[in-house]
């Protein structure tokens, strides 16, 4: 792998991995440190060529190819023009303009660059160790099982995976929500997660739902509702008690299962647990991520955050949040907690993406399954 010059506005990089994913992830994320080092960030991306001996193979129509496009660089994506090349694996040559200056000012106390930092809860992990890891286990996870991509709707993301207890009749379902700042990963990424609530006797549902800034967030919120809607009115028939629903997000997934606690068109929702999230969404207004997103329109930015709604008061409120987070997320969720007169966030170990593993053991599945039941 090699990447050239970043003195210049072009980095190139290669990987000769004969796994068209890997590649892209290799690839893409020598494409991230060049642009790093050179001062820029995937906002600054104006077009990438892609050279592969089987250019289709590395087609972005591709699900696998576009969640590992995403991984890296979430939904910034400039023009792509994939074509015929002669070496084995894959070579990006990507193009970018120059940074701006950022403006001096100060947003909750950090300056623009501290606000960033704050808000990247990616500075916390080697996100392609991390994903490469989570996309490994969540398949071997999903392996031989049936209730997979049941379709709650009739978009490409409107399918969600069932996981049921053995033996179980009609058991209580649980909810997960994956994160991915409204525009990465996937359910078959957090597949794992689902194994301490089967242990437990709860049915485990896992929806996806459409990725940002292709699907507005608000799309998202109602695609979540969708997905309760879906598991209750066909209880019946996948042997689950809809009087015993759980909902449970995290990160970006914690805000729409948030938002769709808010909304009168979701079903009855016994327990929530709402992990690491982000409430406030009118802070990354001023971030390119945000911008991204749209929510520099501060009103509409308001209109997506759950801080200000009344209280769900007919489900029983969890929150959590890992030691290593930034003080940003350990703030929205006390936020939120106090605002909705829930109990203080649980405090887990390890930072924001490792705190899932608590899913299948110890005090945070505690939690869990004390919010559920009580």
């Amino acid at each position: 792998m090699s990447v050239s010059d970043i003195r210049t506005t072009e980095i190139v990089a290669h990987s000769a991995e004969a796994d068209p994913v890997e590649a892209v992830r290799e690839t893409l994320s020598e494409v991230l440190v060049g642009l790093i080092a050179a001062g820029s960030g995937p906002h600054h991306l104006t077009g990438m060529d892609w050279e592969a001996a089987d250019p289709s193979a590395f087609h972005l129509s591709r699900h696998a190819i576009e969640l590992a496009y995403r991984e890296v660089f979430a939904g910034f994506r400039p023009a792509i023009r994939l074509q015929p090349g002669t070496e084995p694996g894959l070579t990006i040559r990507a193009r970018f303009g120059p940074p701006q200056p950022l403006p001096d000012i100060e947003v909750e106390g950090y300056t623009l660059r501290e606000l960033a930092r704050q808000y990247s809860p990616r500075l916390q992990a080697d996100m392609t160790a991390l994903f490469r890891r989570w996309s490994r286990d969540g398949a071997a996870f999903r392996a031989d099982r049936a209730g997979l991509d049941l379709a709650y709707g009739p978009g490409r993301f409107e399918t969600l995976d069932l996981y049921r207890p053995v033996g179980a009749q009609r058991a209580p379902v649980w909810v997960f929500v994956h994160g991915g700042y409204w525009q990465a990963s996937d359910k078959v990424q957090h597949a794992q997660f689902a194994q301490g609530l089967l242990n437990a006797g709860f049915a485990v549902a896992m929806p996806n739902y459409g990725l940002a800034p292709d699907t507005p967030v608000e799309a998202s919120i109602a695609q979540t509702v969708a997905a309760l809607g879906f598991l209750v009115r066909e209880a019946d028939a996948l042997g689950l008690d809809p009087a015993q629903l759980h909902l449970c997000g995290h990160s970006a997934g914690a805000h729409l299962a948030a938002m769709a606690l808010c909304e009168p068109a979701a079903p009855l929702i016994a327990s929530a647990l709402l992990l690491s999230g982000l409430y406030d969404l009118r802070p990354l207004g001023h971030l390119p991520i945000g911008r991204l997103l749209g929510l520099d329109d501060i009103d509409r930015a308001a209109r997506l955050g759950p801080l200000g709604r009344p209280r769900p008061t007919s489900t029983r409120l969890a929150f959590a949040v890992g030691e290593g987070e930034s003080e940003t997320f350990k703030r929205q969720s006390t936020m939120l907690a106090a605002a909705w007169q829930a109990p203080e966030p649980m405090i887990c170990p390890g930072h924001h993406f490792s705190m899932l593993d608590g899913l299948n053991g110890g005090a945070l599945f505690d939690l869990v399954v004390q919010t559920a039941k009580n």
